[in-house]
């Protein structure tokens, strides 16, 4: 039985629980001497069993998928001949790759031989059985949840309150994960950066002027002793978040003025749609759109007024990013803007202001933190797009103010260095963890900073 279909199961038993335990709830009270004795509500009595006979049993589910594979293996390996156990680590999971990938109905490395198709079938009934035993299991579990739960209904079961601190742990739970997440890839970066830093001078990191990762894999080669000075990466990011940043933050904001106080529904209700079709435009698109149309018309453009421009630029890069950033600019700004209590924008008009002197002096002091907090997501996603800049700006890591000239950027380098079989082991590949280290700690003043910009503001608002 698949694992859908059982998850199925298990929500469809706890939706018959929960109307066995309401209906149970009623029946307890029915009598005209018990009438209106229950602690809580019909539903949450009907809830309260719902819950015992699901989460139990998901519990089960998710530790039993857990370790299913290890256990398998473990099996799996203890029937295999003694030559075979007998493999370095290496050579064995190759060899239970090719055990796995033959049960799967997918290709192997070499020549299945009947010790391999042994095995494969041994996988198989490993995994059959375990399946079995899943589904008694967890149905076993889930009824046993229901069947105690139901048993313990009476009228002064405190059902609400047992069932909304289970819904209070669920929430905790829930909004951990978040905090959890990011702290574990912090620690993952960190530690992978650390290990880069022993190899390389965190000063030559950032402020070196050449970058060239590639490193000699043998003592006698030449010329590839590796420079990992990041100032051309750090400057090319700048430049292209900067040119998308002038593009977008005018354009999106001017939109959004338009859009809230100038337009009328009609215009309104065309506008915001072609916006938001704008928003879904694959960013692969927008690469294809900046190499192929863009990027030659800003080259042919600069070759009639006199200018050496590249093939790939920064200039063409940044300007189609700031297009796709444009309705992320417009729709935050939009909502900061409506979030402005309509009392203020009628009182400054009843006291003679136009809507000019409304929108400069009331309404756009009053929805600063938005917009700043929307520029500032925008200023984030511009730094983090990759696609465009590798179809657009090209790979070359130049240290130039030139908007005409290639330039790349850190997230290009990271997806550039970790592409393809890696050692990470090696200066070349630890380089991109560096890399995601730095860019996480400029997202983060730049947050900090934004909220000290929004803090400011708002005092001298209110």
């Amino acid at each position: 039985m698949q694992g859908n279909t059982l998850i199925l199961i298990l929500a469809t038993t706890s939706v018959v629980a929960f109307f066995m335990g309401r209906a149970r709830s009623l029946k307890l009270v029915s009598g005209p001497q018990l009438r209106g004795k229950l602690h809580s509500l019909p539903g949450y009595y009907g809830y309260f069993t719902a819950i015992w006979c699901l989460l139990p049993a998901l519990l089960v589910l998710s530790l039993w998928f857990s370790l299913e594979s290890r256990v398998i293996i473990a099996l799996l390996v203890k029937q295999l001949p003694a030559a075979q156990q007998a493999l370095s680590a290496g050579e064995l999971n190759l060899l239970l790759n090719n055990i796995q990938n033959l049960a799967n109905g997918d290709a192997i490395s070499g020549v299945a031989d009947s010790m391999l198709s042994e095995s494969a079938a041994r996988y198989l009934a490993y995994t059959d059985a375990s399946r079995r035993m899943l589904v008694i299991v967890t149905l076993a579990v889930a009824g046993l949840g229901g069947v105690l739960a139901w048993r313990r209904i009476h009228p002064a079961l405190r059902a609400r309150n047992k069932v909304e601190q289970i819904v209070l742990v669920l929430l905790v739970a829930a909004s951990s994960i978040a905090i959890l997440t990011t702290i574990g890839i912090v620690l993952s970066v960190l530690f992978e950066a650390l290990r880069f830093f022993q190899k390389v001078p965190i000063s030559e990191f950032l402020f070196g002027l050449n970058w060239s990762p590639q490193t000699a894999i043998r003592a006698d080669q030449v010329g590839s002793s590796g420079n990992f000075g990041a100032l051309p990466l750090f400057a090319g990011t700048l430049l292209i978040t900067t040119i998308a940043m002038l593009v977008a933050v005018p354009v999106g904001l001017m939109t959004a003025i338009y859009l809230a106080e100038y337009s009328s529904r009609s215009v309104r209700a065309t506008v915001k749609p072609l916006l938001e079709i704008l928003a879904g435009i694959p960013t692969v698109v927008y690469g294809f759109f900046a190499a192929l149309t863009v990027a030659p018309w800003v080259r042919r453009t600069g070759e009639a007024l006199g200018l050496e421009v590249a093939s790939e630029s920064a200039l063409a890069a940044g300007f189609v990013m700031g297009v796709m950033i444009i309705p992320l600019v417009s729709s935050l700004a939009d909502d900061a803007i409506n979030a402005v209590p309509s009392a203020m924008r009628d009182g400054a008009l009843g006291l003679g202001s136009t809507r000019s002197e409304t929108m400069r002096k009331v309404i756009l002091p009053a929805a600063l933190p938005g917009i700043v907090g929307g520029i500032l997501l925008a200023v984030s996603r511009a730094i983090g797009e990759t696609m465009i800049v590798v179809m657009a700006a090209g790979l070359a890591a130049n240290l130039t103010a030139n908007p005409f000239e290639a330039v790349t950027t850190v997230t290009v380098q990271i997806v550039t260095l970790l592409v393809g079989d890696q050692e990470f082991d090696s200066a070349k590949t630890l380089a991109a963890f560096a890399l995601g280290l730095m860019l996480f700690t400029v997202t983060l003043c730049l947050n900090v900073l934004g909220l000290r910009v929004v803090r400011k503001y708002r005092e001298q608002y209110e």
